[in-house]
């Protein structure tokens, strides 16, 4: 099979739909691989003669971050406790008490910089949104870190590989197929490290409330 000729068949508008659909599917907080697709789809606008803009790539992104933010914020204003309880009937391993009460702490301590700087992580990215609804922030100080977080997450990252990946393309043949590999490779990479670093993080906070004897109750902040 020519993978080269494969890619080249997709169109490039169903690309970027699908960067943004992905990507603002898991901002509204479900758990998707946003980063990989935004990874893979970076590498791709970046081979030789590609069809793929790296701006349309960046632009999809960053409106998909920020409109499922905002989405979630809403749903998470009027639904609460309730979108989490059934998120952690079908997501058990990503939404559960542990992970929710350590992300309603990272809020209550952080504040409005953990919706900036969540889109870095990705237990935040996932709960940024539903979460400062559910906590009542201001919407106007949510929109403003929630889009700026969006231009910089999205857009850096989209840029960042997109320029690696140019660099790269004097080494690399038949690129549309080794790029689609490396990018997957990378974004499991990425996902894996961020994954065992949060799962870290959880189990040490928990750890932490079960030490001091208190409970850990998602529905309260602490």
């Amino acid at each position: 099979m020519d993978f080269s000729a494969l890619l080249d068949a997709v169109p490039a508008q169903a690309v970027y739909a699908l960067t943004g659909l992905i990507i603002l599917v898991e901002s509204i907080g479900i758990p998707l691989p946003g980063e990989i697709m935004l990874v893979a789809a970076s590498l791709l606008a970046s081979g030789p003669e590609p069809r793929i803009s790296i701006h349309g790539v960046a632009a999809a992104a960053i409106v998909g971050a920020a409109v499922g933010d905002s989405i979630g914020y809403f749903v998470g204003r009027h639904f609460g406790d309730r979108l989490f309880g059934w998120l952690g009937e079908r997501f058990p391993h990503h939404v559960n008490d542990e992970t929710i009460g350590y992300a309603k702490h990272a809020f209550h301590r952080h504040g409005v910089w953990a919706v900036f700087f969540g889109r870095f992580v990705a237990l935040l990215r996932i709960f940024a949104g539903p979460l400062a609804g559910s906590l009542r922030m201001s919407y106007p100080r949510f929109l403003l870190a929630n889009v700026t977080g969006a231009f910089a997450w999205a857009g850096g990252l989209a840029y960042g590989v997109h320029f690696l990946g140019k660099v790269a393309e004097k080494w690399m043949h038949n690129f549309s197929f080794v790029g689609l590999i490396v990018a997957l490779a990378f974004g499991v990479f990425v996902s894996t490290v961020m994954r065992k670093r949060i799962s870290a993080n959880v189990a040490a906070y928990a750890e932490a409330k079960r030490a001091a004897g208190e409970e850990i109750n998602p529905t309260t902040v602490a």
